[in-house]
């Protein structure tokens, strides 16, 4: 196989990667940093960092890069845990790249993960992602991962939206919201338990650009309960909100701990409780 060249916002690994469930070689595209091709934007309420386009470079999307996928078998996972599939899950995960191309294929016809990834690789690693860690050890947060693979699926599929609207993009961004908000949820109550502890893993993100730790991981947790949790009951909602509430609370808390906390996220931390504390008002005088 020869190595593959790429563009001016990325390029290929020299070495070639082994995949360890289809032994398929491939090269690792890796996004170029400097001269410019990063031009940070806004922070958004979801700790989302926006980038705005260059008059060089156009538009240029960090997340597109950060889950490797083998080209063949679709077998794809953060790179610190690419090789670290268990081996007695090696045969079960190959008889499944067939339902991991599936998976992808009703909403993209045609990708390629050979050469330059565009949006649609990008969101279909993420997708890929949350299937291939069904295969990883309690040791390696999988729920977590998933969770973080959710919400950044979540984030492109709002790009594509912006980009192609009225094809339904926005729906998917919704589907795969709801589906970061239950793991964030789940991945919070595992670390509580021991089952599956978030302090191993390296970046909590949600993003690229800072990693706002186990804080963030709490924030995110609320907020996406707080905008996408379920409506069918209202006890139910009431009940969820307020155990929102109580655990974005713990983020701010007092004394030092609080002040050596990142401004952003206290602020909007803050700002998120007392939107919390709004609705739980309006539905408790309307019951």
């Amino acid at each position: 196989m020869e190595t593959k060249s790429a563009s001016t916002i990325s390029f290929f690994s020299k070495e070639p990667l082994v995949c360890p469930v289809c032994e398929s070689k491939f090269y690792k595209e890796e996004l170029r940093t400097g001269r410019g091709r990063l031009n940070a934007g806004e922070l958004t309420e979801e700790l989302r960092r926006l980038y705005l386009p260059s008059q060089k470079y156009g538009e240029v999307v960090p997340l597109i890069y950060t889950v490797t996928v083998c080209p063949q078998c679709y077998y794809a996972a953060y790179l610190t845990d690419f090789n670290e599939i268990p081996a007695d899950m090696l045969e079960r995960a190959a008889e499944m790249a067939g339902k991991r191309k599936s998976l992808v294929a009703p909403i993209f016809d045609s990708l390629d993960f050979t050469g330059p990834r565009g949006l649609k690789e990008g969101a279909a690693s993420y997708l890929l992602a949350m299937s291939s860690y069904d295969f990883f050890p309690d040791e390696k947060s999988p729920v977590f991962k998933q969770g973080l693979s959710a919400l950044r699926a979540a984030w492109l599929f709002n790009t594509f939206h912006e980009k192609f609207p009225g094809e339904n993009y926005d729906y998917l961004a919704k589907i795969f919201y709801r589906k970061a908000g239950f793991l964030y949820n789940l991945a919070v109550e595992y670390d509580g338990t021991g089952k599956q502890s978030l302090t191993e893993v390296g970046n909590l993100g949600p993003d690229l650009d800072k990693n706002y730790g186990y804080d963030g991981v709490l924030y995110m947790s609320a907020l996406l309960e707080y905008y996408y949790g379920t409506e069918e009951d209202e006890e139910k909602r009431i009940k969820s909100l307020e155990r929102a509430r109580t655990t974005v609370a713990r983020i701010f808390g007092m004394g030092k701990a609080s002040r050596e906390k990142p401004g952003s996220l206290l602020e909007k931390a803050k700002e998120l409780h007392a939107a919390i504390g709004e609705e739980i008002k309006r539905r408790t005088e309307n019951e």
